[in-house]
């Protein structure tokens, strides 16, 4: 099973791949605290959803994890699961878990 550190690192390579298309004065920072989805996000919904299939991909050709990301189950939380990278770590960990 995957740990939090090397989720984190895999939720920071795609953002810099993000960030590697965007302007200097648009990066997104590389911190569990970044918004990625709602109020104060500075991702659009295809930036978004590049993020998603993103880590999804690496966390099958890298660690085995065939997780779908953008299910009902993520959709139908109270609080976003794609809201920040702390978010986002927490819920791939609990389906890491089959939570």
């Amino acid at each position: 099973m995957i740990d939090a550190p090397s989720l984190e690192a895999v939720i920071y390579r795609a953002l810099a791949a993000l960030n590697a298309e965007r302007p200097a004065s648009d990066q997104l920072a590389l911190a569990p605290a970044t918004r990625l989805f709602g109020p104060g996000a500075r991702l659009d919904s295809l930036g978004l959803v590049s993020l998603i299939s993103d880590v999804e991909t690496t966390l099958v050709t890298e660690h085995g994890m065939d997780v779908s990301l953008a299910d009902d189950r993520a959709l139908a939380r109270a609080e976003s699961p794609y809201a920040t990278v702390a978010t986002l770590r927490d819920y791939v960990l609990e389906l890491a878990r089959g939570a």
